[in-house]
């Protein structure tokens, strides 16, 4: 279903529009939630989802803050193993990268952590802003943002200063859409201060 939408994201994208839209890649192991909360963001109900074989893409609108009527092209990528090669070739040149953990999968936190890490360190992402959607947090067991920060290994993210990546953990439940607007809005905030910081640096140069 979402595939076949996204085919006709060029045309939508060549309409005029007042701000131009953000693009947004949406990772994260497979069962995670990603296509959940895709269309949960776009049509604001729980649509039943199959396993994401390729990719779904959909333009969605913030609704809080300053991200409010801001559109996102928002591109959702198979989590499963034998498509994570191609995650590098959706994040090229993006605004954002929001990457939906299930807070539940202790076992696999490991492996979220060493994904997660791999896309943050490639040098196409460098300076990316990252939002980790902690999703299922309505579950038992779900795992609070601090120890996910911990787990994650966030604070171990970027090298050199301007590679510093600015991130953000949003407790969420794609099912219910608790968590995904106030997600957006964080992963915007951090979109502008890294341009803003990027228009210092440019000034400083010169």
């Amino acid at each position: 279903m979402g595939a076949n939408m996204g085919k006709n994201s060029s045309f939508l994208d060549s309409l005029p529009s007042t701000q131009a839209t953000l693009h947004v890649v949406m990772l994260g192991l497979d069962s995670a939630g990603k296509t959940t909360a895709l269309y949960r963001l776009k049509f604001d109900q729980y649509l039943n989802t199959v396993p994401t074989i390729g990719f779904n893409c959909e333009k969605v609108k913030g609704t809080l803050g300053r991200a409010k009527g801001i559109s996102f092209l928002v591109w959702d990528v198979g989590g499963q193993e034998k498509l994570r090669p191609l995650w590098k070739s959706y994040t090229r040149c993006t605004d954002g990268i929001v990457f939906v953990l299930d807070s539940v999968d202790v076992e696999r936190m490991e492996e979220a952590k060493m994904e997660l890490v791999r896309t943050a360190r490639s040098p196409d992402n460098a300076g990316v802003p990252i939002l980790v959607l902690a999703n299922k947090q309505d579950l038992p067991g779900a795992r609070e943002p601090k120890e996910l920060e911990k787990l994650l290994g966030l604070h171990e993210l970027g090298g050199s200063s301007s590679q510093t990546h600015m991130w953000h953990v949003q407790p969420a439940c794609a099912i219910t859409g608790d968590g995904l607007h106030e997600g957006m809005e964080a992963l915007y905030e951090m979109i502008l201060k890294r341009r803003k910081l990027a228009k210092q640096c440019k000034k400083k140069t010169r």
